[in-house]
């Protein structure tokens, strides 16, 4: 990326914080800019002031039929929409900052279709689950004790917070002790998804889980930094994949583990045990119940 092109990326990202977006946006919507600007210079486009409205058009039907190069398929459409409002998000910024001759932006986002996002979704069920978990303490038997209780620990947490508190990955791994109240048994999350800070409550056994693990493991360790999670997610997301190839039943193999999943399990759990809809919305962070009743359909199919 050329240094005009870079200045603008960081001005725009500071633009974004003045504006009051939260860390994760930020970050998400200055990599979309970065790959745009990428993108301009495979085009020729080297200064902002030769960028017209058929360049945008252009990079958004790149976009729309790429594929993906993780998952070797097209990219999804609230992916695809995020990139959308990041680029709108700079012609913004651009027009503010006097760029006048810059496209206005395009307002175009890919209508999703919801019912194919729900069969998209295969929640693990109660005893899949327990599988999952009584695998994590037969991973890594070569390792020193050391090493294995730091990677079997955190897999644990895993489960506890994303299944057992329904946590989005941003959130989950961004918790401190100072979010705990055993006093109380509650979990506060700060500014989840849409600035929405929530509490919940802990059940017994996360009670006792988050105890043990803060107590007998967290507290004994020493490194730069005070969140729960002592590793980074890159490394807990591989032994996650790792602990999928572990685990030899079928059903479970047929299916895709990730932190998500697990917040859709036990959202779908407690759909099933009778929590009321709107108890569950809240428990999930939710702003309206249109979010939560995908979990009526899974239910029901």
């Amino acid at each position: 990326m050329n240094s005009s092109y870079k200045t603008i990326q960081q001005e725009y990202i500071f633009w974004l914080d003045t504006l009051g977006f939260n860390q994760k946006t930020i970050l998400n919507y200055g990599n979309r800019v970065n790959e745009f600007f990428k993108w301009l210079n495979t085009q020729n486009i080297t200064v902002i002031n030769l960028l017209n409205q058929n360049h945008i058009t252009t990079f958004f039907t790149y976009q729309e039929t790429r594929t993906d190069s993780k998952f070797k398929g097209r990219l999804s459409a609230s992916f695809l929409n995020d990139y959308f409002s990041a680029i709108d998000k700079l012609l913004e910024f651009l027009h503010q900052m006097g760029a006048t001759n810059t496209p206005i932006p395009t307002n175009y986002r890919i209508t999703i279709d919801n019912d194919k996002r729900v069969r998209k979704i295969d929640p693990f069920t109660n005893q899949e689950i327990k599988i999952l978990q009584a695998t994590i303490n037969e991973l890594y038997p070569n390792y020193d004790y050391k090493h294995r209780e730091l990677k079997q620990q955190q897999l644990q947490l895993v489960f506890v917070l994303f299944y057992g508190c329904g946590l989005r990955l941003s959130e989950g791994f961004k918790l401190t002790a100072k979010d705990l109240n055993f006093n109380k048994r509650t979990l506060f999350v700060n500014q989840g998804k849409n600035y929405k800070d929530r509490i919940i409550p802990m059940s017994e056994g996360i009670y006792k889980a988050l105890q043990n693990y803060l107590y007998n493991f967290r507290n004994l360790v020493k490194c730069g930094h005070n969140r729960l999670f002592v590793q980074q997610q890159i490394t807990i997301t591989k032994d996650l994949q790792h602990l999928h190839k572990q685990c030899k039943n079928e059903s479970i193999q047929n299916k895709r583990l990730s932190f998500h999943i697990l917040r859709h399990s036990i959202a779908t759990h407690l759909l099933q045990n009778g929590m009321p809809i709107e108890n569950i919305a809240r428990f999930l962070g939710h702003n309206s119940l249109t979010s939560t009743q995908i979990y009526t359909h899974i239910v029901s199919r």
